[in-house]
């Protein structure tokens, strides 16, 4: 297993999870173009991965974070997670870290 280093400063922005439901009990996702309140900057990870995608490592303080959620870092990209994991090392809390994965916005075009 590699070690992967911070190397950009990343602010992340939580959906409410879950959506609100209306009356029938069906969730209702927020507007579109409307960005949540942003939940903290921490130093992380942004690496691009062969077959397109990316991979985050996000600060534990972001934990929890879900598919849908939006990471930006200080050059102005943006990102939509699509799936993220908590990852606590046993006995050494200063190596945990959250892995996602997820896409540009919009995505790079080759």
């Amino acid at each position: 297993m590699a070690v992967v280093l911070p190397n950009t400063l990343l602010t992340v922005y939580v959906l409410q999870h879950p959506w609100a439901r209306d009356a029938n009990g069906v969730p209702v996702p927020p507007p579109p173009g409307v960005r949540p309140a942003a939940r903290g900057t921490w130093p992380g990870s942004a690496l691009e991965q062969p077959e397109g995608a990316w991979s985050l490592r996000l600060d534990p303080q972001a934990w929890p974070v879900k598919a849908g959620d939006t990471v930006t870092d200080t050059s102005g990209r943006s990102w939509t997670l699509t799936g993220a994991r908590n990852h606590a090392v046993p006995g050494c809390s200063a190596a945990d870290y959250v892995q996602a994965t997820a896409t540009l916005n919009p995505p790079e075009v080759p």
